[in-house]
């Protein structure tokens, strides 16, 4: 009886009935949880950041992104990465829901694995996303990999479209982290303080060496840790 009771539960995890209403009340709670935190006086204004810059690649960390599909004003001019994986699903049916495309795949440090999790042909799609004039939102390190430290897909993106990085973080001061994920991934709450930081654009030549490649790799993992570093700081000060 139990294991047909297991077989039964992971038919209904997986079925899109059951993916559809998950994502929709998942996202109804984000967007509640997104609104009912009062803005930051010190946080950054997205709009204006990219303003003669579109359209750009925004750069954020695993377990920090929860909220950040309700910053940009127009999600049909975004697009997202998100894993091929089974448990990423209703993470791509919620952004969805918000209006951002979706480019399935994903990537890690080594090529080898890169073509293997499908990071080619995400590759290719989001740059042609980007000669489309959409902005992509990727998650800069890799799955289950070393948290908090830029893979090479972001900046060979970068390279390859001659499109602008924009490190990203949002914070808000009430939260709960999830100690036993291996990015320590953070539930945003209601009823507090949150604020969006934003570092410099980086640009990434087309005529950028392997070599010189992983200098652009640290500076993003250097801008994306500073701005995350500001924005809890802001709502610890706030709050």
């Amino acid at each position: 009886m139990a294991t047909a009771f297991r077989r039964f539960g992971k038919r209904l995890l997986v079925s899109g009935t059951f993916q559809n209403i998950a994502a929709a009340v998942v996202h109804r709670a984000l967007r509640f949880i997104y609104w009912s935190n009062r803005k930051s006086a010190d946080s950054d204004d997205l709009v204006k950041a990219v303003e003669g810059k579109l359209p750009v690649i925004i750069a954020l960390w695993h377990g920090q992104q929860l909220l950040t599909q309700f910053v940009y004003p127009d999600n049909n001019s975004v697009a997202a990465l998100v894993s091929r994986s089974r448990d990423a699903e209703i993470n791509a049916r919620v952004l969805k829901l918000s209006g951002v495309t979706v480019i399935r795949g994903s990537g890690g440090r080594e090529r080898a694995q890169t073509a293997r999790k499908g990071g080619v042909g995400a590759l290719k799609g989001m740059a042609d996303a980007l000669a489309d004039g959409k902005n992509i939102v990727m998650i800069a390190d890799i799955s289950k990999g070393a948290p908090r430290q830029s893979g090479e897909g972001i900046v060979a993106l970068a390279k390859l479209s001659g499109r602008p990085i924009i490190p990203m973080a949002l914070a808000t001061s009430r939260y709960h982290i999830v100690e036993k994920s291996w990015d320590k991934t953070t539930i945003n709450l209601p009823f507090g303080e949150v604020c969006l930081k934003l570092g410099p654009p980086i640009s990434v030549p087309r005529d950028t060496s392997d070599a010189e490649l992983e200098e652009y790799r640290q500076r993003v993992t250097d801008e994306l840790n500073s701005v995350t570093e500001k924005a809890y700081r802001a709502v610890r000060n706030g709050a």
